[in-house]
């Protein structure tokens, strides 16, 4: 569909030459979305901006614009509205052949990015010896969804996690274990790590508070800096605790990040001063070496200082996040930077950007971005706490989501009357409670702050997971109701010789886009061996016909069975009603052949295993499959265990042939606005893909859901006549795995049963 809208301009930007002159060459025409959809799809403003250089109405212009406009390819005829407003609607035709693009493409129509570039998306960040908390949820879901919408595209993304494990408040908590506990600095998980924050917090008490503690903090702190074994010891065991704490979070939320904490730059921060004292950027304000920002100003209206290092010799946070850049532009050959942090620090960002510029190490080839979100707020409107006004643990948080989801879910079981397994419904609530929490952040735009509600967050109504994942659970009930197999919808030819593989050999079914279909060969070949000329097909039926389908296939094993062995033994003269009894059925055959060859590709995946089983099944099972009295003539001649292959192999093996997607056809009004909506994915992508806000991708879903359902409640799908029947199947189809790739670039699986 990017594509298309890209063709329409060009179309627009020719009309323009055409009807105005070669000065308009490149015009914008300013297309947007229709307002309204009763006014069509796409809406051209151009006009009512050309009426002053053209000196004519804005509708006299549109109506040239209108004759030299040549879009009837994909668009109807442009209408116009208003002053001079081009109303621009797709043909049913055109939609219906991209959403057959669609169906058989395993990126849904969602291009790949021309130029792939190196990304790293800079999120999560927890300190060391502290908990994760509500604070760290939005960074670490927000980041993981754009992490993972531009690996979509075809990005090389690099994901890490700056985490705090480095400054002065390891010196104060060392400092602080040595006197209260000193086996925590010598014995891996002496103490767990909500015990290591109290210990945190008493020691922070005591840094405020006693010099003497103070100043014996700082000189562990240098100690730690020079690389004191003993001291580089415990830091390292404080990490690793509080490491394996982070990944129990990770896990549970499916984040994956590279670890890279301040302390891997530590190494770099020497140079960052020798390298801005050399381009004249240092300036010494009361003993600290700073960069004055243009731009930023105090109170007095002078320039502020980016403090680079502290009188005491000592580094900022400025200091590393300017290594930090160095090193990912020049090691890492990052060509986009992007920053997921709180609001908060949008000034030092900024800053910190600022001098990376004025030094030279940030090039205007490399794009840096600081991505900002809000706080999360509790129902009150105040920022989240615990009832003891502490900050909400994020371990916390989730399970308190995930035990909602399971009464929720044990409720609505009980009002069901429906039993489940333990598996199952814990299954459900962990997907449910854990893709509530990430949803409904998600679903907010980043900038804002937003209040956390687990009601809300677990309705099976509005703009929530819940109502998300209900939308693919129908589908998926769907298809268990009718029988549909939606991975078989669209299929493939495979050759014939896979028929008679082992299992370990059978065609790969693990596809959900392409899957094989046998194109059959001309029958007789067994019975070419004895003489006879009789050349029959085996025949291809729709799965609504399978008791003929299974008839005839019966009956055709059981011509070659009999010819090879009336051949074989009695020769075909002792039969003389044999030969235009199998001239008969072959013709019987050829014209069901040809009249359901031709017909829908539904089922024919599904005559794939009917066949297969007709292929390695015995007489027995042939006979009662096809509900055969085994008594008849036919069936009694052949030997009750002997299978296809053992009478009539088949040596020959025919060409792989694409088939082309199942028919689409949109006939009612929500038919075309589930199309449309559905062919807008790409386009929504891109566009995150730019401004990185996932709100828009939980928008689209959402509209998705709602135009799928509005779809389901008012045309009829499994009762459908065909070739109707089918199509809505399709649409089916594609919204379900429209829902799946959405949720999952939103870190959320889906669930086939609720």
């Amino acid at each position: 569909m990017n594509s298309t809208i890209a063709q329409l301009k060009t179309r627009f930007e020719q009309a323009l030459v055409s009807a105005f002159g070669t000065g308009y060459a490149g015009t914008d025409p300013m297309l947007v979305p229709a307002s309204n959809p009763k006014f069509g799809d796409y809406q051209s403003n151009v006009a009512l901006s050309l009426a002053k250089p053209l000196g004519q109405p804005p509708r006299a212009i549109a109506e040239q614009l209108v004759q030299h406009l040549d879009i009837s390819d994909f668009c109807e005829p442009a209408t116009i509205a208003g002053p001079g407003f081009i109303n621009l609607a797709w043909k049913s035709d055109y939609l219906e052949a991209e959403l057959r693009k669609m169906q058989t493409d395993t990126r849904l129509g969602v291009d790949m990015v021309k130029a792939s570039k190196r990304v790293i998306v800079d999120f999560s960040s927890p300190n060391i010896a502290k908990e994760m908390h509500v604070g760290h949820l939005r960074s670490t879901i927000i980041g993981d969804s754009i992490a993972r919408i531009l690996e979509f595209q075809g990005h090389d993304v690099l994901r890490l996690n700056h985490v705090g494990d480095w400054g002065t408040q390891f010196g104060m908590l060392i400092t602080y274990l040595r006197e209260v506990a000193p086996q925590v600095l010598t014995t891996a998980d002496a103490v767990d790590l909500g015990d290591l924050v109290a210990f945190y917090k008493k020691a922070k008490q005591r840094f405020d508070e006693d010099e003497l503690f103070k100043e014996a903090s700082r000189q562990e702190v240098v100690k730690l800096q020079s690389g004191d074994e003993e001291s580089r010891r415990a830091w390292e065991l404080l990490c690793e605790q509080s490491r394996r704490e982070f990944q129990i979070i990770y896990d549970r939320l499916d984040i994956h990040l590279n670890e890279r904490g301040e302390s891997f730059y530590n190494p770099l921060l020497p140079g960052v001063v020798e390298d801005l004292e050399r381009a004249g950027l240092l300036v010494e304000d009361n003993g600290a070496k700073c960069v004055f920002l243009e731009g930023f100003t105090n109170k007095d209206g002078n320039p502020l200082p980016l403090i680079i290092q502290k009188s005491d010799g000592g580094y900022n946070y400025a200091t590393t996040d300017l290594a930090a850049i160095r090193y990912r532009i020049n090691q890492d050959e990052a060509e986009r930077l992007v920053y997921v942090t709180d609001a908060g620090q949008a000034n030092h960002f900024a800053q910190v950007f600022q001098v990376a510029r004025r030094a030279g190490w940030l090039p205007d080839t490399v794009e840096v971005i600081h991505v900002p979100f809000g706080l999360v707020k509790g129902e009150d409107g105040k920022k989240l706490k615990t009832r003891s006004g502490e900050t909400v643990r994020l371990r916390d948080l989730l399970d308190e989501a995930i035990a909602r989801a399971h009464f929720d879910l044990e409720v609505r079981l009980k009002e069901e009357h429906r039993q489940e397994t333990t598996e199952f419904i814990d299954h459900v609530a962990q997907t449910v409670g854990v893709g509530a929490v990430k949803y409904a952040d998600l679903s907010q735009n980043r900038t804002s702050d937003y209040v956390f509600s687990y009601d809300k967050m677990l309705a099976l109504q509005g703009n929530t997971a819940p109502y998300m994942l209900y939308a693919y659970v129908r589908i998926q009930g769907i298809s268990r109701k009718g029988g549909i197999d939606f991975n078989n919808l669209t299929v493939e030819t495979a050759p014939i010789a896979e028929l008679s593989s082992p299992p370990s050999a059978k065609p790969d079914s693990s596809n959900a886009i392409e899957h094989t279909l046998i194109e059959l060969p001309p029958a007789g070949t067994a019975a070419s061996q004895f003489g006879l000329n009789w050349q029959p097909l085996l025949t291809t039926v729709l799965a609504n016909w399978k008791s003929i389908a299974l008839t005839g296939l019966g009956i055709y094993g059981s011509i070659i069975f009999i010819q090879a062995l009336l051949g074989l033994f009695h020769g075909i003269n002792s039969v003389p009603l044999a030969q235009p009894l199998f001239e008969l059925v072959g013709i019987w055959a050829t014209v069901q052949f040809a009249m359901k060859r031709l017909l829908f590709a539904r089922d024919r995946a599904e005559l794939f295993a009917e066949f297969q089983a007709f292929w390695h099944g015995t007489v027995d099972q042939l006979a009662e499959t096809a509900d055969l009295n085994s008594n008849r003539p036919v069936v009694a001649l052949l030997p009750k265990s002997a299978s296809l292959p053992d009478i009539a192999p088949l040596h020959h093996t025919l060409e792989p042939v694409t088939l082309e997607a199942l028919p689409i056809s949109l006939q009612e009004e929500t038919e075309l606005a589930l199309a449309k909506h559905l062919l807008q994915l790409n386009h929504i992508l891109s566009t995150v893909e730019t401004d990185l806000l996932p709100n828009r991708l939980c928008q689209y879903l959402f509209e998705l859901s709602q135009k799928f359902n509005q779809f389901y409640d008012r045309c009829p799908v499994l009762q459908a006549d065909e070739p109707l029947r089918t199509s809505r199947l399709v649409l089916c189809d594609l919204t379900a795995r429209t829902l799946k790739l959405g949720l999952s670039l939103l870190g959320i699986p889906v669930l086939e049963r609720m």
